[in-house]
Order: structure tokens, then C-alpha cells, then sequence
């Protein structure tokens, strides 16, 4: 029987003091393992791949849990055994930010992210935050730099009938035609999510809760809804 654990999208601010709480309520009542996947901040150098390790191992103790990192730089790392093995018994399995189009490449059809399905379908929490967000879905959209002349990217397909715009309300500021730029171009099955920085929408995958600081929208051709935190958000399923 799958358990199916809950799942954070996050805007920003993984491992950050105002995410802690979000954080250590997806590892309530699961292991107190943390496995931490830094993958999308690869092409960014090993500075900053440090940078992430380091500012997860400063949550995991302050929540009081292991931290578990599992560095996986290339598609070999994706499907060594010894990755594999890392997951197993987590309590929460989390994507951090960077590159969305890295990381979907890396982990797409892997044996890694095979061992991140099958412990989130026996009740382990799953989080990504921005780039890690982008990846749940069939489909990448293209909204950053990082992404220039890659079109949209295949997703990792853990949520198929989502597309997430992390960092939203620091987006829509500098791209005023942000929602109807995607809107144009997606099916109208799909619920399209703007989540702003420092907020996670949590549960899924068709009934989710606002957390953190700020809002949700479901960005919708006919006007766009706010969700703010406490509020309830239903994404029927495709």
C-alpha cells in the first residue's frame, strides 16, 4: 500500500531561518534523516555547491536530524548504487535551487530519482525549492537565464498536471508580462502556480496549504487568485 508523504514547492529560501519550520514539520513524525541533493547548483562551481552543503548542514542540526548529501554531479552519479543506498529510510528528500535544466537533465529517468518516487510513495516528504520546484513537473518553463536557448526542458513528471514559477513576486517586478507569457502557451488542464519568495505550498498532489511569508497564485487567463499562507489550494488532477 503507498503511503504517499507530503510534498513542499518552495519559492525560496531552502535551509534559510525562515524556512526551518516548514522544514522540520515535512520530518514530523518520519525519520530523522534530511537527504539533501544540491545537483542544480553544479554548473555554478564547487564554491557554491559547498555553500549549500554547508548552509543544509547548519539547518539539519538546528532542526536536529542527519544530514544526508548525496553529491551527484552526472548521470553516472545518478545511477551509482552507492547514491541509491543514501535515500533509503529518508524522512525528507529535498531539491535545492540553481539550474532547473541541469537538474532535470541529471536525475531524469535515473536510478536516484526511481529510489526518490519510491520512498515518497512510502511516506517520505519531498521538497524542492525553486530550480527543485520547476523540475516536478512534465515540463520546465523557461523564465530564467539559465535556461537561455533551451526552450522548455522535460521535467522529472512527479506532478504532471502543475507548472511552477518560482521567486514569483520578485519575477512578475522585472517581466510585467510574465503570466501571460505562459499562459499562452499552456494547456488549460494545467494549474500554472506563481510562488513567491520565502513561501512553500505543501501537501498535494491535488490538495496543498500555503506556509511561509508570503502568497500563492493560480495564475489563471480569466484573473489570477492569491493564496496566502493558511489557505488552502486545489489543483485538480489531469
Amino acid at each position: 500500500m503507498k503511503l504517499f508523504g507530503p510534498i513542499a514547492l518552495v519559492g525560496s529560501g531552502e535551509y534559510l531561518p525562515q524556512m526551518r519550520e516548514i522544514e522540520a514539520s515535512l520530518l514530523k513524525g518520519r525519520p530523522a534523516k534530511y537527504v539533501q541533493i544540491a545537483t542544480a547548483a553544479v554548473p555554478d562551481g564547487p564554491k557554491v555547491l559547498e555553500y549549500w552543503h554547508d548552509l543544509g548542514k547548519k539547518q539539519a542540526e538546528a532542526i536536529g536530524v542527519e544530514q544526508v548529501v548525496l553529491n551527484i554531479s552526472t548521470r553516472d552519479d545518478a545511477d551509482d548504487l552507492e547514491n541509491v543506498a543514501l535515500i533509503h529510510g529518508a524522512g525528507l528528500i529535498y531539491l535545492s535551487g540553481g539550474n532547473p535544466a541541469f537538474l532535470a537533465d541529471t536525475l531524469r529517468g535515473t536510478l536516484v530519482w526511481e529510489a526518490i518516487v519510491h520512498e515518497w510513495e512510502n511516506g517520505a516528504a519531498v521538497a524542492g525549492c525553486s530550480a527543485g520546484a520547476m523540475v516536478m513537473s512534465t515540463s520546465v518553463p523557461p523564465i530564467s537565464t539559465r535556461m537561455a536557448n533551451r526552450g522548455e526542458v522535460q521535467g522529472l513528471s512527479l506532478l504532471p498536471h502543475l507548472r511552477v514559477i518560482p521567486h514569483f513576486d520578485r519575477f512578475k517586478n522585472y517581466v510585467p508580462d510574465l503570466e501571460t507569457k505562459f499562459l499562452e502557451n499552456i494547456d488549460a488542464s494545467i494549474s500554472l502556480l506563481g510562488i513567491d519568495e520565502d513561501t512553500a505550498l505543501v501537501g498535494g498532489p491535488e490538495y496543498w496549504t500555503v506556509d511561509g511569508l508570503r502568497s500563492v497564485w493560480l495564475l489563471k487567463a480569466s484573473g489570477s487568485v492569491e493564496f496566502k499562507p493558511g489557505q488552502n489550494v486545489h489543483t485538480p488532477l489531469v
